[in-house]
């Protein structure tokens, strides 16, 4: 029984650390991204339309993995893209988290009329596809990074609401916290000094599964030329102009969706790593 649970931690952990590598290199990249990008990810030769990688026949030196039907190199825009993909997963993501977390925390606490209210509002924001809720919204503001990171925040904060909520209800009945009030802690403090802190490993594997889901919702807009300008570089573009030319020139298309795949993975692998560690129950 003790091998057998010491090699799902090894498991675990070798998940934690893949994952993290993975975010860690995605995050340098796109730090650096005017240092390390080989060419300019906007410059434009149609001369260099469509080369293959440099490991096939027909590549030409500097383009690694091949340029697209314009002659802009995939590589550099993908370490670009790399950019648009982090800050939307970051600032939407901490944003989602902070409001949601806050409401469900309050619901699940302080209970009646708050709980009721904040339970009409989930109730109603649920009723939208968010998919569509947020090309709606996209529609409305207009197109760019910050009508994104709106967007996404706005359809998502029910998902934090809604567990943050379920586990405050559950750690307010612990015996810990009747001590608290028995101590004279006010409510307020109750809520901030003893519940929250058993309620942060939860929120910190929320809040990387939602930087992943930010991640798709950006490339879906990309895909679909909701986002940011058509020429910056974004994953969601590339594969839509990927998608275009599978054919003639798979690698636009399947580059950046790996890339996409495995930043979406590692967030989710990686938040499934982080509650296991620090979550004391599972402990």
């Amino acid at each position: 029984m003790l091998d057998g649970r010491g090699a799902i931690k090894r498991r675990a952990g070798a998940r934690l650390w893949l994952s993290a590598l993975w975010l860690g290199f995605v995050a340098l990249c796109a730090i650096f991204a005017p240092l390390i990008s080989p060419q300019d990810p906007l410059a434009q030769d149609l001369m260099l339309g469509r080369l293959p990688p440099a490991w096939m026949a027909g590549s030409e030196p500097g383009f690694w993995l091949g340029t697209d039907s314009l002659g802009r190199d995939v590589l550099s825009r993908m370490i670009f893209g790399a950019r648009v993909a982090l800050t939307v997963a970051l600032l939407a993501g901490v944003v989602t988290c902070l409001v949601g977390s806050a409401l469900g925390l309050v619901a699940g606490f302080y209970r009646g009329w708050a709980d009721r209210i904040v339970g009409r509002l989930v109730d109603i924001w649920m009723a939208f596809p968010p998919v569509l809720f947020a090309i709606l919204l996209i529609a409305v503001l207009g197109t760019g990074l910050t009508s994104v990171i709106i967007a996404i925040v706005v359809i998502d904060w029910t998902r934090f609401c809604r567990v943050v909520r379920a586990e405050t209800l559950n750690q307010s009945q612990m015996d810990y916290v009747q001590s608290a009030r028995i101590a004279g802690f006010t409510r307020l403090r109750t809520l901030l000094s003893e519940i929250l802190p058993n309620v942060l490993p939860t929120m910190v594997a929320l809040l990387t599964l939602e930087m992943g889901i930010a991640v798709i919702v950006e490339a879906i807009l990309s895909f679909v030329n909701l986002s940011i300008s058509t020429d910056a570089p974004t994953w969601g573009g590339m594969i839509a102009e990927g998608r275009l030319a599978i054919h003639q020139a798979w690698w636009v298309l399947v580059f950046p969706l790996v890339a996409l795949f495995l930043t979406v993975l590692s967030f989710a692998q990686l938040g499934d790593g982080l509650r296991e560690r620090f979550d004391p129950v599972l402990r």
